[in-house]
């Protein structure tokens, strides 16, 4: 028995055993809450540790038919229908979310709807991927027979081997032999669980089998902070006729004008060729200003290798950059040096990335 619990038992048993015993009443409500905390941790400690060693049983489980699983869903044209009844249910709801935002397009069909028009959604070219504990959900046996009816492939996930469901399917997942969680035995926690990280695996192995890449995750995922830190500088670049721009020879009025203009705080200097050869910041302006600037050449201030960064990194980069340099602007070029674009810092921000 774990050390908090024993202390909690030995506490209560104490109080009622001894009823002769009596504390003050803060100390008698200080001790029952203690041993209702420790008690409360012991629980919680118990149901994360028989979770955990059901999921390193399921690791171990892990045989051809997860492989079979993945191809039959890799070999299918249409989408994965995930579906389940009560919290199989839920857990499919999650399943399905998660196979579609990784690249597999999927989505759940309840069992009870499927019954009553329902089935429609499922077509031949899909695949179906059914849930339940025991096998034998009553609510599913019309969505397997249609399954059977139309020859679309079934990956059924269950804990008992020789259920309708695991005989039906044509690959059967089966779940280890573990305990649930819950002390009565009746509440589908290390069950659902299970199902849960299996359902994991399949998304993850689907992902990695298609190739999918965080510029696809990014597709599936434009908002929120996710969206914001998978942003590539070609989508905040400023680029055409709002970059700022010059030649060497370009006078220094003309570039205050362009400045002014195009209002980033900086033009960018290109050499006869038309490759970036330096950048001139209004920072620079002030520190060389005198009578006789304003005839003087762009080259005669310019500050020469300018920071640059690639249209393909991440915003974020951009952002750790320009910080790391206490620069507010990064000029976009290939190899070949000649400015795509400009990104600055406040396109960072106003974008969310950070």
């Amino acid at each position: 028995m774990a050390r908090p619990l024993q202390r909690a038992v030995a506490a209560l048993t104490s109080l009622i055993d001894n009823p002769s015993v009596r504390l003050s009443g803060a100390a008698s409500e200080e001790t029952l809450a203690t041993a209702v905390e420790d008690r409360d941790l012991a629980s919680a400690t118990r149901v994360l540790r028989l979770e955990a060693e059901a999921l390193t049983e399921l690791a171990a489980s892990l045989d051809g038919a997860f492989i079979r699983a993945v191809d039959t869903l890799a070999g299918i044209s249409g989408r994965v229908v995930v579906t389940g009844m009560g919290k199989s249910g839920h857990v499919a709801r999650k399943i399905a979310a998660t196979l579609a935002s990784t690249g597999t397009p999927a989505f759940f069909v309840h069992p009870g709807e499927a019954s009553h028009g329902d089935l429609g959604m499922i077509a031949r070219i899909d695949a179906v991927v059914a849930l339940s504990n025991s096998g034998e959900t009553k609510e599913l046996s019309d969505v397997i027979a249609y399954t059977r009816r139309f020859g679309i492939p079934l990956i059924g996930v269950t804990r008992r081997a020789g259920s309708s469901l695991a005989e039906q399917s044509d690959v059967a997942l089966i779940l280890p032999p573990v305990p649930e969680a819950c002390p009565l035995g009746l509440a589908p926690t290390t069950s659902t669980t299970m199902m849960l990280a299996l359902g994991d695996a399949l998304a993850v192995a689907m992902l990695e089998r298609r190739g999918f890449s965080a510029a696809d995750f990014r597709e599936f995922h434009p908002g929120g902070q996710l969206g914001s830190a998978l942003l590539k500088v070609s989508d905040l670049m400023h680029k055409g006729g709002d970059l700022p721009l010059c030649r060497l020879e370009t006078p220094l009025s003309d570039v205050i004008f362009e400045m002014t203009a195009k209002r980033l705080g900086c033009v960018g200097v290109l050499d006869g060729d038309g490759t970036l050869a330096g950048i001139i910041t209004d920072g620079d302006l002030r520190r060389h200003l005198k009578p006789e600037l304003l005839a003087e050449r762009a080259d005669s201030i310019m500050s020469p290798r300018p920071k640059t960064i690639r249209p393909k990194a991440l915003a974020v980069e951009a952002l750790r950059e320009m910080n790391d340099k206490q620069i507010t602007t990064l000029f976009v070029i290939e190899a070949d040096r000649r400015p795509l674009g400009i990104v600055h810092i406040h396109d960072c921000l106003r974008a969310g990335v950070a």
